[in-house]
C-alpha cells in the first residue's frame, strides 16, 4: 500500500506556518506561543507512525448468475498486518453494469484476523461481469497519514435480461410435422374443430357426428386440425447501435427477443437466434429448456461490433434460418446492411415481423429551425422505408420506451389479421 499525507495534516502544516511567518513579521513571539500546540499535535502524529498497513482483500460471489435489476451481495474477506481501527473500502464496478454504495466502512481489524463484510450491489444491465476492483484506505494516528492500495479480481457473472411476460404470441404462418400448441392450417388427427364432412372410407367410427348424420341421411364425421409447432427466428442487429448503454435500442432489442423466446420456447416452438452485424452469431432453432439457456448466453453474449464490410444474407449458414420460419427482426434500422437484408428476406417469401426499435425516441430536442427541418426530413424518410416493408408484406411495429412489448406484439396480431382478410377477398 502507499502512504500518503490527508488533507488534514496540510491543514496542520499550513497553520502552523502562517502563524510563525504572522509572528516574524509582526515582531510579536507570542504568536509562535500559538502555533506550538498544532506542532506538538503534528509531532505526536509523526511519533507514532509504524509500518506501512498491507490489505489482503477477496472476493467470493454468491452465486454465478443472476437477473437483470437484482441486488447481489458480495462477500469480500479483508486482512491486514497490523491493528488498524477504522479501514474505508470503495468497490467499483465496470462502467453501466452496477451500482454499489460509495463506501463501506469497516472498524477493528486485530492484526492476521480476517473480517467479512457484504457489499449490496444493483446488477443495472445484462451482460457478463468478468472484472471488480477496490480501493481501500487506513487512516493513521491523529488522521495524519493513509495508507491506500487497491485490489482487483477476476470471475464471471452472468446478468440476464429480465424478460416481460406476455400473454400472447404472434402465430407463425407455416407450421412443422412435429407436435406442438398451434393449430395448423391443414386438417388431420387433432383436438381443435374445423369443419363436418361426407364420412370417407378409412374414417373412425369415433368421429361421427351422429347428429348431422342423422339430420342428412349418410354419414358425417368431424375433421380436426393437428396441433403443430412452428420455427421462430430472432433476428439481431448488431451493426450499429444508439442511445446511452443500458437504455439503448441493443438493451430494448435484447430484452424484447429474451421475453419472446421464453413465451414461443413454453409452447414447444423451435427458437434460434442470429446476430447480424460486422460478427455474425447464431444459434440454429431448436426446443427445450436446453435452447432456453443457450438462448440465453448467446443474448448476454451480443455486443455492436463495427465493420465497413459490406453483408446480407447469403452469409447466414444453412438450416440457421429454415423456409417456413417466422423472422422477427429487432432494430432501430439505422444501418443500410440490416435494412437491405429485410428486404431481401421479404423478397424471398419469408415470413418477416418487425419489431422497430424507435431511433426517434433517442434523439435530442432540436435546436433551431434547421435542426427541426432535418429531423422532419429523416422521420418522414424513415416512415417512407416502413410503408416499403409493409408493402411486401412484414407487420412493422415500433417498440419505444413508453410502449409495452405486450402492446407491440398486439399491434402485430392486429396487423396480420386484417392482412388476412384482405388476402381472403
Amino acid at each position: 500500500m502507499k502512504r500518503s499525507a490527508t488533507p488534514k495534516l496540510h491543514a496542520y502544516l499550513l497553520l502552523v506556518g502562517l502563524l510563525l511567518v504572522a509572528a516574524w513579521g509582526a515582531r510579536r513571539p507570542e504568536l509562535a506561543l500559538l502555533a506550538a500546540p498544532f506542532a506538538v499535535v503534528v509531532l505526536l502524529g509523526l511519533a507514532q507512525l509504524d509500518e506501512a498497513a498491507r490489505v489482503e482483500a477477496d472476493l467470493e460471489l454468491p452465486r454465478e448468475r443472476a437477473l437483470e435489476g437484482e441486488e447481489l451481495m458480495l462477500a469480500i474477506s479483508l486482512r491486514t498486518n497490523r491493528a488498524v481501527e477504522r479501514l474505508e473500502l470503495v468497490l467499483a464496478l465496470p462502467e453501466d453494469t452496477g451500482s454499489v454504495p460509495s463506501t463501506v466502512a469497516v472498524e477493528s481489524l486485530r492484526p492476521g484476523e480476517m473480517q467479512r463484510i457484504e457489499v449490496p450491489v444493483t446488477l443495472s444491465r445484462w451482460g457478463v461481469l468478468t472484472s471488480a476492483r477496490a480501493e481501500t484506505q487506513i487512516v493513521g494516528p491523529l488522521g495524519f497519514f493513509a495508507d491506500r492500495g487497491t485490489a482487483a479480481w477476476r470471475f464471471t457473472l452472468r446478468v440476464y435480461p429480465r424478460a416481460e411476460t406476455l400473454r400472447a404470441i404472434v402465430a407463425p404462418l407455416d407450421t412443422l410435422p412435429s407436435a406442438g400448441n398451434l393449430v395448423a392450417r391443414g386438417v388431420g388427427s387433432g383436438i381443435e374443430f374445423s369443419e363436418v364432412r361426407p364420412f370417407h372410407a378409412g374414417d373412425e367410427q369415433r368421429h361421427v357426428n351422429w347428429r348431422v348424420t342423422a339430420r342428412r341421411g349418410e354419414l358425417w364425421v368431424n375433421a380436426r386440425r393437428p396441433e403443430r409447432n412452428a420455427d421462430l427466428v430472432l433476428f439481431l442487429d448488431t451493426f450499429s447501435d444508439i442511445g446511452m448503454p443500458g437504455e439503448a435500442a441493443l438493451d430494448a432489442a435484447v430484452r424484447a427477443a429474451a421475453a419472446l423466446a421464453q413465451r414461443y420456447l413454453r409452447e414447444r416452438h423451435r427458437v434460434g437466434v442470429i446476430g447480424f452485424g460486422g460478427t455474425l452469431r447464431w444459434l440454429r432453432p431448436g426446443t427445450g429448456v436446453r435452447q432456453l439457456y443457450q438462448i440465453s448466453e448467446a443474448l448476454i453474449a451480443t455486443q455492436i461490433s463495427f465493420s465497413f464490410a459490406w453483408k446480407d444474407v447469403s452469409f447466414i449458414p444453412h438450416g440457421t434460418m429454415p423456409p417456413q420460419a417466422t423472422v422477427v427482426a429487432l432494430s432501430p434500422l439505422i444501418d443500410e446492411r440490416y435494412v437491405q437484408a429485410l428486404f431481401d428476406l421479404l423478397r424471398r417469401r419469408f415470413d418477416v415481423c418487425v419489431l422497430e426499435v424507435a431511433a426517434q425516441s433517442f434523439l435530442a430536442p432540436a435546436r433551431n429551425e434547421r435542426e427541426r427541418l432535418a429531423q422532419r426530413i429523416w422521420l418522414l424518410e424513415r416512415e417512407t422505408l416502413l410503408d416499403r416493408y409493409r408493402e411486401l408484406g412484414a407487420s412493422v411495429v415500433s417498440l419505444d420506451g413508453e410502449r409495452t412489448l405486450e402492446s407491440a406484439v398486439d399491434e402485430t396480431l392486429r396487423f396480420r389479421r386484417q392482412a388476412r382478410l384482405v388476402v381472403g377477398r
